[in-house]
C-alpha cells in the first residue's frame, strides 16, 4: 500500500504528484501489462540479449 502524507500548506496537486511518482516506482502497471499475456522464457531471454547488445553498442559509440 502506498502512503503519502499531505504536509501542512501543501496543495493536493503536489501530493498527487508525489503519489504518482511512488506508484510508478513500484512498477505495478508494468507488471500488470506483462501478466496480461504469457511470454515464453526463451523469448524473455532473447529480448534481454537484444537489449543488452543495444546498450553495449550505444556505450561503445559514446566512448569513441
Amino acid at each position: 500500500m502506498i502512503i503519502v502524507n499531505v504536509k501542512e500548506n501543501e496543495s493536493i496537486e503536489k501530493a498527487l504528484k508525489r503519489f504518482k511518482k511512488k506508484f510508478d516506482k513500484t512498477g505495478a502497471v508494468r507488471e500488470l501489462r506483462a501478466r496480461q499475456a504469457f511470454t515464453k522464457p526463451s523469448v524473455k531471454r532473447r529480448d534481454q540479449v537484444i537489449k543488452a547488445a543495444y546498450k553495449q553498442r550505444l556505450q561503445n559509440e559514446a566512448t569513441k
